[in-house]
């Protein structure tokens, strides 16, 4: 957790008095009273500060970074029998449950294991599954269920990826 010092944050009150909300180190805080002679309040201006939208595109794109460094023909997880494959390291349970999702939606389209391979296909499965169980999930819970499945955003295990994707979000 960080330390912060320093930090003075006060608020102008009608008449020119100050008060003080907060202070660091172990400040405590008190009321300074700056008389001003006025006869109007004083205007006190609205900060707006604009944050950056983030979308699905920045989402994906992160996904990509951390999975797989951009890397279309990564190969991952080796040692757990079938291997994750692609940009965003889709493994062989993901097309087959992508390829229900379709099936329920009463789609043509089906995906195959060399799939994992295309850029386009890898994403593409992604959105499908996001749409169907993540509509009106926050960025961490898609995110941290990618990585590990139904339940992962309950799982402590997916923290660490979760600061990783956040990490490149940011970038």
């Amino acid at each position: 957790m960080k330390k912060f010092l320093g930090i003075l944050t006060s608020v102008l009150l009608l008449g020119g008095t100050f008060l003080l909300l907060s202070a660091g180190n172990g400040y405590k805080p008190r009321t300074i009273v700056t008389p001003i002679v006025t006869l109007e309040p004083i205007p006190i201006k609205e900060i707006v500060v604009e944050l950056p939208v983030m979308d699905e595109k920045d989402l994906v794109q992160a996904l990509i970074q951390v999975e797989s460094q951009g890397n279309d023909s990564a190969v991952g997880d080796v040692n757990l029998g079938e291997p994750s494959i692609g940009v965003l390291q889709i493994r062989p349970i993901m097309i087959r449950e992508v390829n229900r999702i379709l099936k329920l939606k009463r789609s043509e389209i089906r995906f195959k294991r060399k799939d994992r391979f295309s850029r386009e296909k890898s994403i593409q499965m992604f959105l499908i599954w996001k749409e169907f169980h993540h509509k009106d999930s926050d960025f961490e819970t898609i995110a941290r269920n990618w990585n590990g499945g139904p339940k992962g955003y309950k799982r402590s295990s997916t923290l660490h990826y979760w600061n990783k994707v956040e990490i490149e979000l940011n970038k």
